[in-house]
């Protein structure tokens, strides 16, 4: 039981980068100024253009590596740093009354949940384990 609930706790946390990212790509190549007005969007919150591809590249690449167990404690690092970066830039300033502070919390969380992840890795059914063999 326990592989299992290590498994479903990797997919859990790798699937919300990696969906959000999609739906994001999806949104961008949908409309012919998608990429500028994410572009825009990241400027409202102070972010340079730069970092638009930036989050698009840690987003992708560490949630797919996460969610295949490939490179696990290094992707959840990341994906935690990320995950705080994503609450002081993007959350903590949202002008929702309540909603920022929430986002803000909610995203700290997410860094304490891919920490964890990193000092459990590797987990049952992963790239990582079938590399030890």
């Amino acid at each position: 039981m326990t592989k299992f609930l290590s498994f479903l706790g990797r997919i859990l946390l790798a699937q919300i980068f990696l969906v959000a990212i999609l739906f994001q790509l999806a949104i961008i190549f949908n409309s012919p100024s998608g990429y500028e007005n994410y572009q825009v969007y990241l400027g409202h919150f102070g972010l340079p253009g730069v970092f638009a591809p930036l989050m698009i590249l840690v987003q992708l690449l560490f949630g797919l590596s996460l969610l295949l167990g490939f490179k696990t404690k290094l992707s959840a690092y990341v994906l935690a740093v990320y995950a705080v970066f994503i609450a002081v830039f993007l959350k903590l300033p949202d002008p929702t009354p309540g909603s920022g502070l929430l986002g803000f919390m909610q995203y700290i969380a997410l860094a304490g949940g891919y920490i964890t992840l990193a000092l459990h890795a590797p987990t049952a059914w992963s790239l990582d384990n079938l590399r030890k063999k």
